[in-house]
């Protein structure tokens, strides 16, 4: 532990000052690249879910410190006791429900994932700051900013070259995909696993496709979907 910020480990308002501050500057942070792709929760939802973390945690710092000193002889009349990680914990679950929200399941994927995952680790990082834990936020701060604003261009990069991908694909009638599987197998591709979706003229959707396939080594994932766009009786092709 840096010895430094020992005065700042202590309850004050010059601490509860640089907490709040810090939970405000680090969650908005983080949310500013969620808000820049115009996702459900952005900027301003992060920064108040790492503040009112941040806010919690002091809580539960101040009412063990009231209960030991000012009402101390409160406790010991009524017995009461307080356990502070109690509000923490709440936080855990409570921000579970904001999280969800931002989750949104389609027919073929699921989108929201990474902002959920970032609300919960931001509310977490509030929890940290809130209990003046300034050198694991430090280096927590580092890592999901690394993981939202760089990762992605590395990520982007693994899946364009991974030989495995799983393409969705609607079609005009499911007799086309005996036609659209040949055409696959034409390519050199190799399929191990297709799941179909019949569709219903009652919801006026198309039939539908998961094709889980292996590429060889020198083909690229914008050449086969290109490829199996061209079948007669494709009407959408995307990788998900």
């Amino acid at each position: 532990m840096i010895s430094g910020l020992d005065y700042f480990r202590e309850l004050n308002i010059a601490s509860v000052l640089l907490r709040l501050v810090l939970a405000m500057a680090f969650g908005g942070m983080i949310g500013l690249e969620r808000g820049r792709k115009h996702r459900a929760a952005g900027f301003r939802t992060y920064m108040l879910v790492c503040l009112g973390s941040a806010l919690t945690s002091i809580l539960s710092q101040y009412l063990f410190v009231q209960l030991g000193t000012v009402w101390a002889e409160i406790a010991v009349t009524t017995g009461k006791q307080v356990d502070v990680s109690r509000l923490g914990a709440k936080v855990y679950s409570g921000i579970g429900f904001l999280a969800a929200g931002t989750i949104i399941v389609t027919g073929r994927q699921v989108k929201g994932m990474t902002t959920a995952a970032g609300l919960w680790a931001s509310a977490c990082m509030g929890i940290a700051i809130g209990a003046g834990f300034y050198e694991c936020v430090i280096i927590a701060f580092v890592l999901m900013f690394l993981c939202i604003h760089f990762l992605p261009v590395v990520e982007v990069y693994l899946l364009e070259n991974a030989r495995n991908m799983n393409i969705y694909v609607e079609l005009k009638s499911l007799d086309e995909l005996g036609v659209l599987l040949s055409h696959v197998k034409a390519q050199g591709v190799q399929i191990y696993g297709v799941e179909i979706d019949r569709g219903g003229e009652e919801y006026h959707r198309y039939p539908s496709a998961v094709l889980s396939v292996r590429l060889s080594a020198h083909q690229q994932h914008p050449q086969i979907l290109a490829a199996l766009s061209e079948v007669h009786g494709v009407t959408m092709i995307d990788e998900i």
